[in-house]
């Protein structure tokens, strides 16, 4: 078995000679297939290594598209840290949040559109796309990467004081194939994906799983999901699409077009729609949606972290139960009761994860059915935090009272009921 992501893009060129990603915007479809993919990665991994960016993070500062799949593919070929992130703006200086990022990555290269302004990188080299094909396939030669190397850079949004979650091939593996078992095996099953691959959820079951699965992938531009968001539901129709998803905002938006925005959409064949999305929102979008042939029973509540680089917890057919609200505290025996309190059942937890519902004044798990905060253990988890020995030491080497093993502090508070886990911080 493929113990690294160079290993794994290889193995799927070598098997796969059909499409693996199209890419929809304004402009029209382009489409790679897996072989010329992999072909891609080779060129831009050797030039990368040319530079002496192998062990080094390297800044993905492109457009959601084709090109920016291959060069975050490239960077794992030259056995460089990918960083990936938003694009540059087209004009003004960086906003707050990437210039806190860049000072947190520290990167020594960034990578960038042709024509783009690199003056607010300050001293980082600076590459543009075009100059990344300075060498052919031929000439890649395989880095010293293993299991533990470090693949990732991931910033997960929302902090002005940024933590960058370092990621090791490793991490990566387990997350794909755990997607995978839980998206199902099938190479049929094609994938839609609108969210940009900079962001977690995106890269992850947009880009990097349907790798490891061998599917075909559509990605459409987000900003024409920003700009049309019936054209996300169209793309999975046009394509008979199983698998897409995203987060509640997005399926709200779709639960609020017009009539004729729908018409001629045929959903029947969305088998996994995964969110974090209250069940509220997948009740209104379901309402909204029936009549074009989608099921409630698609949608996949799920459990996501980025310091466990995907998914912690998952589950087919979203299951809301109504609790006390009194007994949802910490440390309180939960108790159905309705009506009550309704809490989502956000799935059992993914393979070979262990999700431990923990009392933190004494690392001691807490019994079938409290509620406590939720640590997590397990292949996926990341390594920790770039730069922050405290901080990591703090969230990713929590233990339990008696035990050597290292937990994932969540730092979310929820309890474990029919297997399921229940996040109280998330609404219901």
């Amino acid at each position: 078995m493929a113990s690294t992501f160079v290993d794994v893009l290889g193995e799927r060129a070598a098997a796969s000679a059909g499409l693996a990603f199209e890419f929809v915007d304004r402009s029209g479809t382009s489409a790679v297939g897996y072989s010329e993919l992999e072909s891609r990665a080779r060129t831009i991994g050797a030039t990368l290594a040319d530079r002496g960016l192998t062990g080094r993070r390297v800044l993905v500062l492109l457009p959601p598209g084709l090109d920016y799949v291959a060069v975050l593919l490239g960077c794992l070929y030259a056995g460089a840290v990918a960083v990936p992130l938003a694009p540059l703006p087209d004009t003004g200086p960086l906003p707050a949040r990437q210039r806190a990022v860049l000072a947190d990555a520290a990167p020594d290269a960034a990578i960038v559109p042709p024509g783009a302004d690199p003056r607010a990188l300050g001293d980082v080299t600076v590459l543009s796309t075009p100059d990344l094909f300075a060498f052919p396939a031929s000439a890649w030669r395989r880095p010293e990467v293993g299991p533990d190397t470090l693949a990732l850079l991931q910033y997960p949004s929302g902090p002005a004081d940024p933590h960058g979650v370092m990621v090791s091939h490793a991490n990566l593996l387990a997350s794909c194939r755990q997607l995978t078992r839980h998206f199902g095996a099938d190479p049929d099953a094609g994938v839609v994906s609108w969210q940009p691959p900079y962001q977690d959820m995106g890269l992850l079951a947009g880009v990097l799983h349907p790798i490891v699965a061998g599917r075909r992938v559509t990605l459409l531009d987000p900003r024409e999901f920003r700009a049309d968001p019936a054209r996300w539901l169209r793309l999975v129709s046009d394509r008979h699409a199983r698998i897409s998803g995203g987060p509640g905002v997005a399926f709200d938006l779709c639960g609020g077009l017009a009539d004729e925005e729908l018409a001629g959409i045929d959903l029947s064949t969305w088998d996994i729609a995964f969110t974090d999305a209250a069940s509220s929102t997948m009740d209104r979008f379901t309402d909204r949606l029936r009549r074009n042939g989608f099921r409630r029973s698609a949608f996949f509540p799920c459990y996501w972290l980025a310091e466990a680089t995907s998914l912690v917890a998952g589950r087919r057919a979203p299951s809301v139960t109504s609790f006390d609200a009194d007994s949802l505290a910490p440390g309180r025996l939960t108790k159905p009761r309705s009506p009550g309190t309704p809490v989502l059942d956000r799935g059992g937890p993914a393979d070979e994860v262990d999700v431990a519902i923990v009392d933190p004044l004494t690392a001691t798990r807490c019994p079938d059915g409290t509620a406590g905060e939720i640590w997590v253990s397990g292949p996926t988890v990341a390594v920790g935090y770039l730069g922050k020995p405290e901080a990591s030491e703090r969230t990713f080497c929590a233990r339990l009272r008696g035990s050597t093993d290292n937990y994932l502090r969540t730092g979310d508070l929820g309890f474990l009921h029919d297997g399921g886990l229940h996040v109280t911080d998330l609404a219901a």
